[in-house]
């Protein structure tokens, strides 16, 4: 018998070493980043680099903060969300649906697949034409390009989850008389969840590149449109306060991916 006494202080102490991993990954983290654009300041101010090439860490700053600020920024960063978000959420759905119910038609499964390969193997971007053209100028293409590529992605991921089920284990309920909806409800999608996971982490990127691409095509707002603008009038540092604005939403998306990943282990 394990004495209660003993696990206690085991687990309290295995709480403290986690929480102290956790905050010196935050320090290294917060130290690197530091480093870098300390660095990359210095090497302005001492004649290394130029500040028309590559901007100024201090000047993007002062970039940031006026336009955080006078609200161009929110604007900006507030089109290009809901244009990923939307699209993040409408491609990962349809295409993980679709993917895993391929799994209950193998015949189906057999003739789409050449087709979503060769999809796949086309560069994304290069639809983004074709889209706004069908969907017009305004945000809907750009909802449209990032639902196109995450579906894509969501899809086969979900699909090849489904194939990598225990054929063993499936053989087995369907000799305890298991239907096939029941095998699919309690084995397949269950068993399909890492790969499912896998596809929503990839496509923060995706959709974040495909609503970004549509912006740099053709659009008003957005910080697609505002890196794009800003590169052509050599506004260096209005450049990095896009890029910068885009890397905090991909980590903002992350951090719900992550959640969703914890609520969905069974």
């Amino acid at each position: 018998m394990v004495d209660a006494t003993t696990t206690a202080p085991n687990k309290a102490e295995t709480r403290t070493k986690q929480t102290s991993f956790r905050v010196r990954v935050l320090v290294y983290q917060i130290g690197l980043l530091v480093g870098i654009l300390g660095f990359w300041e210095a090497g302005i101010r001492l004649g290394y680099l130029e500040a028309y090439i590559y901007g100024v860490p201090s000047g993007v700053a002062s970039a940031f903060a006026s336009q955080l600020l006078d609200g161009s920024l929110l604007r900006h960063f507030w089109v290009t969300g809901q244009e990923v978000v939307i699209g993040f959420l409408i491609g990962s759905l349809l295409g993980t649906i679709s993917g895993l119910l391929l799994w209950l038609s193998p015949l189906w499964a057999r003739v789409l697949h050449p087709y979503m390969i060769a999809l796949n193997g086309v560069p994304k971007i290069a639809l983004a034409p074709l889209i706004i053209v069908w969907f017009g100028l305004g945000m809907e293409s750009k909802i449209a390009i990032a639902a196109i590529i995450t579906f894509i992605v969501a899809f086969l991921q979900a699909h090849k989850g489904t194939q990598q089920i225990d054929s063993d284990l499936i053989r087995l309920l369907q000799s305890l008389g298991a239907k096939p909806l029941q095998i699919f409800r309690i084995v397949v999608v269950p068993g399909s969840l890492p790969w499912i996971v896998s596809a929503l982490r990839l496509n923060v990127g995706f959709a974040l590149i495909g609503a970004v691409v549509g912006e740099y095509i053709s659009a008003e707002e957005g910080l697609g449109h505002k890196v794009y603008y800003s590169g052509q009038l050599y506004d260096l540092n209005s450049v990095w306060v896009g890029i910068f604005s885009l890397m905090i939403m991909a980590l903002m998306l992350e951090v719900v991916v992550s959640w969703i990943e914890k609520k969905l282990q069974w």
